[in-house]
């Protein structure tokens, strides 16, 4: 419906009506187009040419968002519990953190909403369009339904629109559809229930003329058009918390709730034993401070961007820090297909004649290769006339054209023929020879009705015509009277033959074309009718889009680690099934077949789940349907990758949990809507990638295993003193000490640990597992327990034989951090003794120990630091207990791990 409310010519399914009815549907004229009056009486109906500008809440709003979340109320309580007890200090210095976070947050979310921006400006160009019978330039923004539109080779499509006439019209709609070829367009009507990939009566918005022209009439513009579908698709889609932010969430929640439960039970007990509320509410503070992890979202932060940094030394540009960890937590990875698991560069992989059939070493444009017969032995073009006519075919009759830049093959016109044009050269005729000895003098350009391509060539060796024709092989063969054998003579032809060839090779994955020429001694003219039976055939050749070359151990290895990979592409399903094959996406079980967009929307919504669960490789999908696939696996409970590079790959990237977009042959709207660029366009460096997220994600489990006991330790070592009515052993000061220095100088350093061995052949986290196992927190509490007995230990024996409060205070707040000394080389690995982790695997923690000692020193001895921190120097023997202290909770430590190392 119209803002009028009236019916709206444009909601009308315009593939399937002929050309006529759809000029008369949106009174339109085929000839003249619309008049000037009228186009501006629809401009201000149906507004104009552009996507719409999504409403969301204001930039106040989204700051403020950004301190809505558990571990930042907690932090801003630290900020408050510091202030009041006049540290200023660190009372700035946790709120320096909050701001960064929040800073960070509003940053990456703003980057986020440029998706939409980048889809906006696909369609912002200028068209070429009649009106009042005049062919006029204007803006797109400015195009209303009802106009005529012209197309020109190298213009972009500024609307949906229905083809009216075609003049060999080419389109290239890889980025809308995942075609990996430009599409033929004709004015035929086709049926309802023809998906877009497959409208060949109509070219959409933000796609790119390849070749020929024609005219359209415009029948959808701004958000009614595919476009705006994806538009609204991207919009919509959610942005999900990664696994981290869940857990941290959660955690932060529970952490909130104990820290506020221990400080009441702290002020409520000293309050019943008639302490004096001043001094009950100190102990009160002591706890909260002690029990906050002020490290934490530094430790995230610095441990995420670390990983950052290796994952691009590894090609992975990462664009929102928790996307590294969630790759750790990845169980499907739903990838596209051409330019990710194959190189999107067409290589002719056979070429088969009446005397046998020969294979095409190298991949890609690269003329790196050669070729080789039955017998494995290397030939060119000059062992046999009939291969060399064949490649001759290949390479004169062709547009293409391959230039090198800035290392790089890049190609000008379609792959098919750059692929002819590479293996012509392999075999020893170069483009640079073919084109001066057979200079081309005309030309029967290649259509969907013809199925070929010809060419008239004047050979200068002879001086003799010399007709080359490319195409389909049940066209070339129906033209055919005669097939050239290897030295030139000709048999009569065996169509059957030929065509139980060509199925061979198509069985195998390949695209298969025919080659022929028109013999010098054809005295008729060259044309489209007089062509047909006097063709001599000359070969078949046979390409595909080569899977990448690490790609197949790639998905072996994501295979191992118990990750799925899935194929999702716009490409046809024959196309999908040889390289899936290939890759082993595709295995041996009742489930390894190939589902297409057509079988998927046929699923009833109770099966949709289930159905994409079991299935590996889906084809000819639409962008809804790729977001559908997604948002089921979502709900089946996993974790989704998402791999992309057009426009149609959008809303998938942004509703996954990690969108990966590619870098060279990405769309700036994919690479917007993702958490993640590989600049090589490479499925190996996703595999890559998940390897240094499971790092990320140890090294952030390994900060929290070794950083809680401690704050647990301080929360009780007071609620203790406060029970038993006792000298608080810990003062809030000193506690702020402990925690601050030491998750710089000490936890922050397990940011730097390596990855562990075997870290791809164990199965991906549980997306419902907590951050910590039962076994874990086990060893937190274990852990926290023995600084609660050694620190009230220590602390009365040193009141007891004679020393100050504070030096038993000292005493007590060094047996904290000789203890998370020891118990830091123990966090290295959660399963593994220390031994094993290598003393200098990572020098960093060594740094920070001794940093740390340099610390303590400090706050012991240096008089400025005893008067700021209450502390006072100890003497030698209290260093030896200590010590002693430290290393028996290292001993118990391992014991627990050795016990429960099967259980972390």
């Amino acid at each position: 419906m119209d803002s009028k409310g009236t019916a709206d010519p444009r909601d009308e399914a315009h593939h399937e009506m002929s050309a006529h009815e759809v000029v008369l549907l949106l009174e339109t004229d085929p000839q003249r187009g619309l008049g000037g009056d009228e186009a501006a009486r629809r401009r201000d109906r149906y507004g104009p040419n552009v996507l719409p500008t999504a409403g969301g809440p204001g930039v106040l709003r989204r700051i403020l968002g950004q301190f809505n979340h558990p571990l930042i109320y907690v932090l801003l309580a630290a900020t408050a519990v510091t202030a009041a007890l006049r540290e200023y200090v660190d009372s700035a210095v946790i709120f320096g953190v909050v701001l960064i976070n929040a800073t960070v947050g509003f940053v990456q979310e703003s980057r986020a909403e440029a998706a939409l921006d980048s889809l906006r400006s696909m369609v912002r160009t200028e068209a070429r369009v009649i009106r009042d019978g005049e062919v006029r330039s204007v803006r797109s923004e400015d195009l209303v339904p009802g106009d005529l539109v012209e197309l020109e080779p190298g213009g972009k499509v500024p609307a949906d629109l229905r083809i009216v006439h075609s003049d060999e019209l080419r389109v290239d709609e890889s980025a809308l559809t995942g075609e990996s070829v430009p599409v033929s367009k004709n004015e035929a009507e086709l049926p309802d229930v023809t998906p877009v990939s497959d409208r060949r009566n109509m070219v959409y918005s933000g796609t790119l003329v390849t070749a020929g022209g024609g005219r359209g009439i415009a029948v959808a513009t701004g958000a009614r058009t595919e476009l705006g579908q994806i538009h609204r698709l991207v919009g919509a889609a959610e942005t999900l918390a990664t696994p981290l932010t869940r857990k941290l969430a959660r955690f932060s929640k529970v952490l909130t709730a104990a820290i506020l439960l221990l400080a009441a039970a702290t002020f409520g007990v000293g309050t019943l034993r008639g302490q004096e509320p001043v001094e009950t509410f100190t102990a009160a503070v002591a706890l909260a401070v002690g029990a906050i992890p002020e490290g934490l979202p530094a430790a995230v932060t610095i441990t995420l961007a670390i990983g950052v940094t290796r994952m691009a030394r590894r090609r992975a540009v990462i664009r929102r820090l928790p996307a590294i960890e969630t790759l750790g937590s990845t169980t499907v990875v739903c990838s596209d297909k051409t330019g990710t698991l194959t190189e999107n560069q067409m290589t002719v992989r056979a070429v088969w004649t009446l005397d046998g059939e020969y294979a095409v070493t190298g991949s890609g444009y690269a003329p790196d290769g050669e070729l080789i017969d039955q017998e494995e032995r290397r030939v060119t073009a000059t062992t046999s006339k009939s291969l060399e006519r064949c490649l001759l075919a290949g390479a004169g009759c062709n547009d293409a054209r391959l230039s090198r830049s800035d290392g790089e093959w890049v190609l000008a016109g379609d792959p098919t023929e750059a692929a002819m044009l590479v293996a012509a050269t392999k075999g020893g005729l170069s483009h640079d020879d073919v084109v001066p000895r057979y200079p081309r003098s005309e030309t029967i350009p290649f259509s969907s009705e013809r199925q070929y391509m010809a060419t008239l060539h004047l050979d200068r060796d002879t001086g003799r015509p010399l007709g080359l024709v490319k195409g389909s092989v049940e066209r070339i063969v129906a033209m055919s009277d005669a097939a050239m054998r290897a030295d030139g003579s000709r048999d009569p032809l065996d169509d059957q033959r030929i065509l139980r060839a060509a199925e061979d090779l198509a069985r195998r994955g390949l695209r298969v074309l025919a080659t022929a020429e028109r013999p010098p001694d054809v005295t008729r003219a060259f044309g489209e009718d007089e062509l047909p039976g006097t063709l001599v055939f000359t070969g078949l050749q046979a390409m595909l889009d080569p899977p990448r070359a690490a790609a197949a151990p790639a998905v072996e290895a994501c295979h191992a680690a118990g990750i799925r990979v899935k194929m999702i592409t716009g490409d046809h399903a024959a196309t999908a099934s040889a390289i899936a094959t290939q890759l082993k996406v595709l295995g041996t079980d009742q489930h390894s077949r190939v589902l297409t967009g057509a079988e998927l929307r046929d699923l009833p919504d109770g099966r949709f789940a289930e159905v994409v669960e079991e299935i590996a490789v889906f084809a000819r999908v639409s962008p809804e349907q790729k977001l559908r696939l997604v948002e089921a696996l979502q709900g089946r409970g996993h974790v989704v990758a998402v791999t992309g590079d057009g426009v149609n790959d959008a809303p998938a990237l942004r509703q996954a949990d990690i969108g990966v977009a590619m870098a060279r042959s990405g769309t700036e709207v994919a690479k917007e809507a993702a958490d993640m660029v590989l600049t090589d366009d490479d499925f190996a460096t996703i595999e890559a990638a998940v390897e240094e997220g499971r790092g990320v994600f140890d090294n952030l489990t390994k900060f929290l295993v070794w950083t809680l006991p401690t704050n647990l330790g301080e929360g009780l070592v007071v609620l203790v003193a406060i029970v038993f009515g006792a000298t608080l052993p810990l003062l809030p000061t000193q506690i702020l000490w402990i925690n601050m220095t030491t998750a710089v100088l000490l936890g922050l350093m397990l940011a730097f640990e390596p990855k562990e061995a075997g870290i791809m052949r164990r199965p991906p986290r549980d997306p419902a597992r907590p951050l910590l196992t039962r076994s874990l927190i086990v060893r937190v509490f274990l852990v926290a327990a023995l600084l609660v007995a050694g620190s009230s230990w220590l602390f009365h024996w040193e009141q007891q034989t004679g020393h100050s409060v504070a030096e038993a205070r000292t005493a007590a707040l060094n047996l904290f951090v000789v203890v998370e000394i020891f118990y830091l080389f123990s966090c290295r690995s959660l399963s593994q003794p220390v031994w094993r982790t290598g003393l200098l695997s990572n020098r960093w923690i060594l740094l920070g120990v001794l940093a740390q000692a340099a610390g303590q020193l400090a706050i012991t001895y240096v008089p400025v630091m005893n008067r700021i921190f209450g502390t006072a120097p100890l003497s030698g023997g209290a260093w030896l207990r200590i010590l002693a202290i430290g290393a028996a909770a290292a001993l118990v430590v391992a014991v627990d791990k050795r016990l429960r190392r099967h259980l972390v």
